[in-house]
C-alpha cells in the first residue's frame, strides 16, 4: 500500500525558490537581460488580448519575407508570481532565426481562481490568431511553449476545443506545444503548504485541470525536465507520457545539469535542446494537416 506523501516533504519536492540557493540571482539575471532584450529588439508592448489590466502580451518581431512562424511563451511562476517582461530575454535567439515571439500575462492568483487563468490564454492564443498576420507572423505556425505552471497551460491550448470557443478559429490553432518542467497534475498541489494560501486549490479543481486528465490532443507534444530537479517534477514530465502516450508525447526527456531555472537559459541558447526541440516544433510541415 502506497503511503500518502506528507505536506513537509510535498513542500520540500515544490518550492523550487528553496531548492535552488541562487534562484535571486538568476530571477534578477532574467529581468536585466529581458530588459535589455526589450531596449534592442524591435517589439510591439503591452497590447491588449482582453478587458482586464493584466491581459496584455508582448511581441518581438523578426524581419523575414515570408510569414514567419510564431512562438507563444506562457510563464511560470505557480499562477502567482513573476511577470511576462521577467521572459522578453528568451526571445532574441528565435526572432534572430526567424520567428514571432509572443509572450502574454494572464491575472495572478489570490486575484483570480485558478480557472480563470487557462481561459485568459484561450483569449490571448485567439487574439494572436486573428492579429498576429499584422505583425508579419503566420497565424497557422502557431506553437506555445510553457514554462512550470506554463507547461500545464501549454498543455491545456494544446488540447483546447477552440471551436467551443469561437466557430472561426482552426480545430487546431495551436500546432504543437513544448513543456519545459512543467506541472501535468495539479493532485499533490493542494497538499503544499506555500501555495495553497495564493491558489486555494481544492481536490477536484486540481483534478480538473490537470493535462494528465484531459484527452490526448493529435498535435505533438515535447516534455523536457531539468535532470537537476526534484523528484516530483521528473514524475510530472514522465506523467504526461503515461497518459497520453508515446504517440502524442513524442519526445519526454531529461536534460542534465539543469535545475528548475537554468532549463530555461537551455532553451535561451541556440544550442541547447530543448531549443532544438522548439525549433523543430516551429519548423514542422504537416500544418495544413491540422487546420
Amino acid at each position: 500500500m502506497s503511503v500518502r506523501p506528507t505536506p513537509e516533504w510535498l513542500q520540500a519536492q515544490y518550492d523550487n525558490r528553496a531548492r535552488v540557493t541562487n534562484s535571486a540571482v538568476l530571477l534578477d539575471r532574467w529581468a536585466r537581460a529581458s530588459a535589455l532584450a526589450r531596449e534592442h529588439l524591435s517589439s510591439r508592448l503591452d497590447l491588449a488580448y482582453g478587458s482586464d489590466p493584466a491581459e496584455t502580451l508582448d511581441i518581438f518581431l523578426t524581419n523575414t519575407a515570408e510569414p514567419a512562424p510564431v512562438l507563444v511563451f506562457l510563464h511560470g511562476g505557480y499562477w502567482r508570481a513573476l511577470d511576462k517582461s521577467d521572459h522578453s530575454f528568451l526571445a532574441p535567439v528565435f526572432t534572430d532565426e526567424g520567428a514571432i515571439v509572443v509572450v502574454p500575462n494572464y491575472s495572478l492568483c489570490p486575484s483570480v481562481t485558478m480557472d480563470r487563468i487557462p481561459l485568459q490564454m484561450t483569449q490571448a492564443l485567439a487574439w494572436v490568431w486573428r492579429h498576429i498576420a499584422d505583425f508579419g507572423g503566420d497565424p497557422n505556425r502557431i506553437i506555445v511553449v510553457g514554462h512550470s505552471a506554463g507547461g500545464q497551460l501549454a498543455c491545456l491550448m494544446l488540447g483546447c476545443d477552440w471551436k467551443s470557443i469561437s466557430v472561426e478559429l482552426p480545430r487546431h490553432l495551436v500546432k504543437g506545444a513544448l513543456s519545459l518542467s512543467g506541472l501535468h497534475d495539479l493532485t499533490p498541489l493542494p497538499r503544499v503548504p506555500f501555495l495553497q494560501q495564493d491558489l486555494r486549490l481544492d481536490e477536484a479543481t486540481a483534478r480538473r485541470l490537470s493535462p494528465v486528465r484531459i484527452e490526448s490532443p493529435e498535435p505533438p507534444l515535447y516534455a523536457v525536465v531539468g535532470g537537476l530537479e526534484s523528484e516530483e517534477f521528473l514524475r510530472q514530465t514522465q506523467a504526461i507520457r503515461a497518459a497520453w502516450g508515446a504517440r502524442a508525447v513524442s519526445v519526454c526527456e531529461v536534460l542534465p545539469g539543469f535545475d528548475h531555472f537554468t532549463v530555461l537559459h537551455d532553451l535561451a541558447d541556440a544550442e541547447g535542446r530543448s531549443h532544438q526541440l522548439a525549433r523543430r516544433l516551429l519548423d514542422l510541415r504537416w500544418y495544413s494537416a491540422l487546420m
